[in-house]
């Protein structure tokens, strides 16, 4: 594990882009069965979820980024930093960040690259924007990151199907003078990699890609792992659990959520919880949340946050942060896009 603090970056705003097509998970009853679907349901706390039919992620990162630029009054020529979170890019290369850099018309003083990381990513990406920002040189980025992850499970698959949905969220960060510190950490264990995969779509095998979850190991990977790596993460900047102000676990079901809030000793009033309406949305799950949190917070005053993205590698990253709250933040849908 590495656990480390550094400056806090201020969080300026969010916005999350998502299909307007909603897939009903009761509408799901005659494919999978009546009892089948209401176990997932009640299980889970899904009950609708997002899902593409023809964007790509570049198509909701754009918009999401655009949207966001507009609402904060940001000039594109003072972005310094784009990072694009995806298991899902629009092509094997480029990096899909480089489209989207192109078709914001971003200039070429924006460094820009992909992170080919899931449920985790966030967090992942914000330690690396953080440190950069840090070192100086560096005063606005944009953290962009989402998965079109219904792509890759069949309709018959009625373990995945209920789960996951599609979205793309971008993040606002810029360098602040206020003296306020983000811990974090971070881990991996490589072991657990076979069992959340696609092993088709790559370099290795190439063709349709196809997503596997062994979800009872996922589960406890996220019980043995999550809780210790929070505990390291709010040591680092000493402050305790009962400090924080709200709790923004990444949004995998509301079973996990629940469990793991129960395991690191939180109230129930600090635990974020969106996945009703969303389902699962990888990269995008923890900036989706605060923003359904923050949309219509009107105090200035910073807050601490407890972050924490875990999944598929197996990976995992914790995060404590002292940050105003943001300025702006929005959801909104897209239509359905034909594809060339």
């Amino acid at each position: 594990m590495v656990t480390f603090v550094t400056r806090a970056p201020a969080l300026r705003g969010i916005v999350t882009a998502m299909p307007a097509h909603q897939e009903s998970n009761h509408d799901l009853s005659g494919l999978f069965g009546e009892e089948m679907v209401d176990k997932i349901i009640r299980a889970t706390g899904i009950e609708t979820r997002p899902v593409s039919d023809g964007l790509l992620i570049s198509d909701m990162a754009v918009a999401a980024a655009q949207n966001l630029m507009d609402g904060l009054g940001w000039d594109k020529d003072s972005i310094d930093l784009l990072v694009l979170v995806t298991q899902t890019p629009d092509y094997p290369l480029p990096a899909t960040s480089y489209v989207v850099h192109g078709r914001l018309g971003l200039p070429i003083t924006t460094a820009t690259l992909d992170l080919r990381l899931g449920c985790s990513g966030f967090v992942y990406a914000l330690s690396i924007i953080s440190s950069m920002m840090a070192a100086g040189g560096l005063k606005r980025a944009l953290l962009l990151g989402g998965d079109v992850i219904n792509s890759m499970i069949a309709d018959d698959d009625r373990a995945l199907r209920l789960l996951f949905g599609d979205a793309v969220a971008a993040t606002a960060l810029e360098a602040s003078d206020d003296d306020h510190q983000i811990g974090f950490d971070l881990g991996a264990d490589g072991t657990g990699a076979p069992h959340l995969m696609s092993e088709t779509g790559g370099v290795a095998h190439p063709g349709d890609p196809r997503l596997y979850m062994d979800g009872a190991r996922v589960l406890s990977f996220s019980l043995r792992q999550v809780a210790p790596s929070v505990a390291r993460a709010l040591a680092a900047v000493g402050l305790a659990a009962d400090d924080m102000d709200h709790v923004i676990l990444h949004q995998a079901n509301a079973m996990m959520i629940q469990s793991l809030a129960k395991k690191i000793g939180l109230r129930d009033e600090q635990v974020v919880e969106v996945v009703r309406d969303y389902g699962n949305t990888g990269p995008a799950s923890i900036p989706l949340a605060m923003c359904e949190t923050f949309h219509q917070a009107t105090s200035k005053k910073p807050v601490n946050l407890l972050l924490s993205g875990f999944g598929v590698g197996w990976s995992w990253a914790s995060a404590v942060w002292r940050t105003p709250l943001p300025r702006y933040c929005d959801i909104i849908r897209l239509p359905h896009k034909d594809q060339p």
